[in-house]
């Protein structure tokens, strides 16, 4: 798969001969040195009082008006001869990217509370999509899709390059939207439904669940195969412990967890069963791995080494397009001059 992923432009400006722009600090020393001399006197006089008092302010400052335009002018000519050119710098990032449908289990099992989450106790599902956010965060060249499943699957997005819109969806999974139950193969072969791409270079199931398919219409193993025949990768990841663990009391028909006499939520211990040996065999099938998430840490682990498996490829090409801009200054220059010689020896001209 390839994709045009970003465009960047911006526009430029450079110098063919910037060494001339070093003649810019001879102005500076020029006007000094033309204040401090002054112009050669026509008439010798004794005495300069009585011109003196025949001076006028504005005289002055239309002297010093014409030498401003005649050193701006000399500006305009040295940056001229430097050659300036403005354009824009293209950079096309073009992604060789994979396709990945990561498949959530949102059973009633992952309201266990056997995950910590910034020193809180959470539940399974809440833990694995603080993951799932970051991971999705860290593959910005890649398509990325998400199916949630219990007795059976539903999209909850498709394959997108729009990350931002897939987290917001992310964000709005929730237990209890279908049926309960774990249809762990039904996922699968709805993940392959998706990944029919063929100019993908790469395809990639992950699948995180915390339990045993009990239900759907195809068995995880036949699945399996499915994605073998189709090149499909699958990373099946195991969320949470085996044996008893914790599960919060609800008040009736809400998500507000029941509160005992000391306002402490109330937890009753359940048995939760995980098929291990089953998600070994399937991810092996698909050509992938299993892997068993205890706790945070471990799920961040996980995840991290799914990241530096399947790496995407990115190309950029530069692209540049310049104009002469000195046409404008040596315009510039010649007029400004021009108008000085002008206004000098006419309007503003000064008899000795």
């Amino acid at each position: 798969m390839s994709d045009l992923l970003r465009i960047f432009t911006g526009f430029n400006t450079q110098f063919v001969h910037p060494w001339a722009l070093l003649a810019l600090l001879a102005i500076p020393v020029l006007a000094w040195m033309r204040g401090d001399r002054g112009g050669a006197p026509a008439v010798e006089f004794s005495s300069t009082d009585l011109l003196r008092s025949l001076g006028r302010s504005a005289e002055s400052k239309a002297g010093n008006f014409l030498t401003g335009l005649y050193f701006l002018g000399l500006a305009s000519l040295i940056v001229a001869l430097a050659r300036p050119q403005g354009g824009r710098t293209t950079t096309q990032a073009q992604a060789s990217g994979i396709d990945i449908m990561m498949l959530l289990d949102v059973s009633g099992s992952m309201l266990t509370e056997d995950y910590f989450l910034d020193g809180q106790r959470t539940n399974r599902l809440a833990a694995v999509t603080s993951v799932t956010k970051k991971f999705i965060e860290a593959r910005p060249n890649d398509r990325l899709g998400l199916i949630a499943f219990a007795s059976r699957p539903y999209l909850v997005s498709p394959l997108t390059l729009d990350h931002d819109w897939l987290l917001q969806n992310v964000d709005r999974v929730r237990i209890g939207q279908v049926e309960d139950g774990t249809a762990i193969g039904s996922a699968i072969a709805a993940g392959l439904n998706r990944l029919k791409d063929p100019s993908s270079k790469s395809k990639v199931l992950i699948l995180l669940t915390d339990g045993v398919n009990n239900c759907g219409k195809v068995a995880p193993e036949t699945a399996a195969q499915a994605a073998k025949a189709l090149g499909v990768r699958l990373y099946a990841i195991g969320a949470g412990t085996n044996g008893t663990a914790p599960v919060p009391v609800y008040e009736p028909n809400t998500e507000t967890p029941r509160l005992d006499a000391y306002g402490k939520p109330m937890y009753y211990e359940v048995h939760v069963e995980f098929d291990e040996a089953q998600l070994k065999r399937v991810a092996q099938v698909a050509g992938g791995h299993f892997y068993r998430a205890v706790d945070l840490q471990s799920m961040q682990a996980i995840f991290s080494e799914i990241d530096k498996l399947e790496k995407s490829t990115v190309h950029y090409k530069k692209t540049q397009e310049f104009t002469d801009l000195y046409p404008w200054f040596l315009t510039a220059g010649l007029a400004l001059v021009s108008l000085e010689m002008v206004l000098a020896q006419t309007a503003w001209r000064r008899i000795p």
